[in-house]
């Protein structure tokens, strides 16, 4: 079994649609009022869609993530010689000026410890979770800092209603029946990880991350959820958890028909017949694309914390594809601490992360 709290969450920082800030998340999810209107950012005019979940007082993208780093370290307590040695690792969309970004970041809230750029869809920010904690675990860091960053902008959001993804009811209703798709938000978020020594007033306990690859189709996910199933199980095995420690999935459910049935198999190949409660927060804040795992981490992390799980918003009924324990009418108890929150993106890429209650 893997040392306990051998990784441990000690800063976290998220905004998004719902708020400024870790509390505002969890305060968003718990009221379960999603957060989508007509857009007002840009002109969605040709598009067959009009809704996401943005933050109206929403800054430039690298002030926004500067704000997430400072607000991070200070909640973690890492002074001046602790970001010296602290790693950076960020997730964004990929281009032109990443490196740059990552750099500059990095000199501007005072991090030398080296960086990392993920660019990998929508596990950029979970992978960078994962290596960050290989880090630690290693003993290569006694600090990293993650951050990601997402604001809704027209190229990625005519992508997605090209692509006839975006729901056309305005609404994500995750393993509903009757969903029409997902719909994007605004996402910034950056955590502290720490090895478990170093760390002063921990916030959570990261014990197991997983990550798969099943390379089954550009943008279809894989219909019996194999490799969501394999990096679930990693993240167990890593944690020396069995799954019926486990208490709450945050799942990746997009409100897409295809991508919620193959996590729904997942799930059941993991949890089995006795099942788990499930919901998926995006059907309130949306999905941040690269930012997505990380805010969707804090939001799991305060969900621990506060001992109530979130109900899964927009539910019209059951899909007989998607038999799974869903969290419906009121937040749950959490009965454990400990809880998985689980991402996929294009191309057949996994990643699970476990983490426990402090």
């Amino acid at each position: 079994m893997a040392e306990r709290g051998a990784v441990q969450l000690t800063g976290v920082h998220a905004i998004s649609a719902l708020g400024r800030g870790a509390e505002a998340q969890l305060a968003g999810v718990l009221a379960a009022t999603p957060a989508f209107a007509p857009v007002g950012r840009f002109d969605t005019g040709p598009r067959r869609v009009d809704a996401a979940a943005t933050l109206p007082d929403v800054g430039r993208l690298p002030d926004e993530l500067a704000e997430a780093v400072e607000v991070a370290c200070a909640d973690a307590g890492l002074n001046a010689a602790g970001r010296a040695g602290a790693a950076l690792l960020l997730a964004v969309h990929g281009g032109v000026g990443v490196p740059e970004l990552a750099t500059g970041l990095a000199r501007r809230t005072g991090l030398g410890g080296g960086t990392r750029a993920y660019t990998t869809a929508c596990v950029s920010a979970t992978s960078a979770v994962a290596a960050g904690a290989a880090l630690l675990a290693r003993g290569d860091r006694d600090a990293v800092v993650v951050a990601a960053g997402y604001l809704v902008e027209p190229d990625q959001y005519a992508l997605f209603d090209t692509g006839r993804a975006l729901a056309t009811d305005g609404a994500v209703r995750p393993f509903s029946a009757g969903r029409t798709g997902l719909l994007l938000g605004d996402g910034v978020a950056a955590v502290v990880l720490q090895r478990a020594r170093s760390a002063r007033d921990p916030v959570a306990d990261l014990l197991g991350w997983g990550r798969t690859g099943d390379a089954f189709h550009p943008c279809q996910p894989e219909p019996s959820g194999r490799g969501l199933a394999r990096a679930a199980r990693a993240a167990l095995d890593r944690a020396g958890l069995p799954p019926e420690a486990v208490g709450y999935v945050n799942a990746n459910a997009t409100g897409t028909a295809g991508s919620d049935a193959s996590e729904a198999a997942a799930l059941g190949a993991v949890f089995g017949a006795a099942g788990v409660p499930v919901s998926s927060t995006k059907a309130v804040h949306g999905h941040a694309l690269e930012a997505s795992g990380l805010l969707e981490l804090v939001v799991t992390v305060q969900v621990l914390r506060h001992g109530k799980l979130p109900v899964n918003a927009g539910w019209r009924g059951p899909d007989p594809h998607c038999p799974v324990d869903v969290i419906l009418d009121a937040p749950r108890p959490a009965a454990t601490r400990y809880a998985l929150t689980l991402n996929a993106a294009f191309g057949g890429a996994n990643t699970a992360l476990l983490v426990g209650a402090a």
